[in-house]
């Protein structure tokens, strides 16, 4: 992947630019009581190491780095990211010292937390650590990482999202474009993110955020749908491996329907729907040739 891709979020780490929300989750994760937002330093990393759809956020407060993702997919890789993100950020706050002098380099500790709101079941919390991805497992590894995952659905974690007050309005408005997706009449991605928008505005929640990014809300959001529905493809292919090759056709079409549908909306390269959609890019330029939009 191009290190010089626009990379976008999605809603959570827009919301997460945010150092009152910051310092809302913060504390609500760690029990702290910090009041001054404007000890919130918000942290930037290389966009060349993170994923299509930005989701993480990250932040120092009470000397502590604290780097926090969103999924709505399971993954057991997020210590790995973790890693990597880690690494690209520290690397930018220390690039200016030295490192192979006698004095000791401080950092700030770092902390790891993933924020859960998938359709999968999952428990209300868990750890993922580091060294359950090595090859060659240690009883006392040299390098861990821990995330704690916070699933974040209705009925669970509801202590943390009682403190949180923008976590929760984010997952009513999850809830709100999960609940227009089912209704026959709105089968349309956009229309039921639009019509949840529109709903959380006259309910107070969310209402200032949305009305300000609305648009760029509405695009993420679709964004984070399809790339979502790709890792379900793919994971779809891997169980479905070896089997008739009329289901490959089927996987393929599915394909096909959701690039036709990112090429009708127009906001995306050629190269990005044949990403997004598991096409080779020939393929989607084809269809754009062949006028089937």
């Amino acid at each position: 992947m191009a290190g010089n891709r626009e990379y976008k979020s999605d809603v959570f780490a827009m919301l997460m630019e945010d150092r009152g929300n910051a310092l809302e989750l913060y504390n609500a994760v760690n029990h702290s009581d910090y009041a001054d937002p404007g000890e919130v330093e918000i942290c930037t990393m290389d966009r060349g190491v993170s994923l299509t759809v930005r989701n993480d956020a990250s932040f120092v407060l009470d000397m502590s780095l604290s780097i926090y993702e969103h999924q709505s997919s399971v993954c057991p890789n997020m210590p790995v990211r973790s890693l990597v993100y880690l690494s690209s950020i520290l690397g930018s706050r220390i690039k200016e010292r030295n490192i192979y002098g006698r004095k000791l380099v401080k950092i700030p500790t770092p902390r790891f937390a993933v924020f859960y709101n998938g359709d999968e079941e999952q428990p209300e919390q868990y750890d993922l650590k580091l060294s359950d991805a090595y090859e060659r497992p240690m009883e006392n590894p040299e390098l861990e990482l821990t995330c704690r995952v916070y699933n974040i659905n209705y009925g669970k974690n509801r202590e943390l999202l009682e403190k949180c007050t923008f976590l929760r309005e984010y997952m009513t408005f999850v809830d709100y474009v999960r609940e227009f997706l089912r209704e026959p009449e709105y089968m349309e991605l956009e229309h039921a993110i639009e019509l949840a928008i529109d709903r959380c505005i006259r309910e107070d929640v969310l209402r200032e955020f949305l009305m300000e990014h609305r648009t760029e809300v509405v695009k993420v959001m679709k964004l984070d749908y399809t790339f979502d529905r790709q890792l379900m493809l793919e994971r779809a292919d891997s169980r479905e491996e070896g089997r008739e090759e009329g289901r490959e056709e089927g996987r393929e079409e599915e394909r096909v329907k959701i690039a036709l549908r990112m090429l009708r909306d127009g906001r995306l390269a050629t190269a990005e729907v044949a990403e997004y959609s598991g096409l080779e890019t020939e393929t989607v330029e084809q269809l754009v040739k062949t006028g089937k939009l």
